[in-house]
């Protein structure tokens, strides 16, 4: 998993609440269990006027020039910024791949379904809970400034506007070590690969006939 630390960008405003998985990455591409290859078809049915199917380029399809994604000054953009209750629906963890493969980094929010906060952080990306009041803020500034950029530092739990003004943001301990140090699920149990080589082995030889 890509290591956290600071992440300077140009912000994506979502002015959407209730955002669910299914339109984040639409049911038809949870075919595939790769974690890559799924940027091109995040929000897929609002990105674009015609139905997306897995394999499909994207290359040359008519798109919705009125969605956010697809307006110029937000190009490149790597923090997005919603609304209440983002990624509500299924669990699937596809939303979170699919925000990660178009290069997304940061999403900021007042608040978010569980198991969607929860998969964030094992993916690589930072979602930080903010009031709805700042939230508000900073959509009348990203709408109001093209180009607006926040820097997000996670080792201070930091957000710091164009201004230099800064915002605090709180993160549970573990997520943050786990993204600081690039740590999935499978990345945590690596760390113990020394003590679980070794209980394997002396299993083998104390019960060996569950090995033949």
């Amino acid at each position: 998993m890509q290591v956290f630390s600071v992440e300077q960008g140009t912000v994506i405003p979502l002015d959407r609440p209730n955002v669910d998985t299914d339109a984040i990455i639409p049911k038809q591409f949870l075919k595939s269990i790769q974690r890559s290859g799924f940027g091109p078809n995040l929000f897929d049915e609002w990105r674009y006027l015609d139905l997306g199917e897995p394999g499909q380029s994207c290359q040359g399809r008519p798109l919705n020039k009125e969605f956010v994604l697809n307006l110029p000054r937000y190009q490149g953009g790597t923090i997005l910024l919603a609304r209440e209750n983002f990624g509500c629906g299924s669990s699937r963890e596809h939303a979170v791949w699919a925000l990660d493969d178009f290069g997304i980094r940061v999403v900021i929010a007042p608040s978010f379904a569980d198991i969607f906060f929860s998969n964030t952080s094992k993916n690589g990306i930072l979602a930080i809970k903010l009031d709805e009041q700042v939230v508000d803020n900073l959509f009348e500034q990203v709408v109001a400034n093209d180009g607006y950029q926040l820097t997000v530092n996670l080792a201070e739990q930091t957000i710091t506007l164009p201004d230099g003004s800064v915002i605090n943001f709180e993160i549970d301990a573990f997520k943050k070590h786990c993204l600081l140090n690039g740590l999935d699920d499978i990345g945590l149990t690596l760390q113990h690969k020394q003590d679980i080589q070794s209980y394997e082995e002396n299993r083998q030889q104390q019960s060996p006939w569950l090995f033949s």
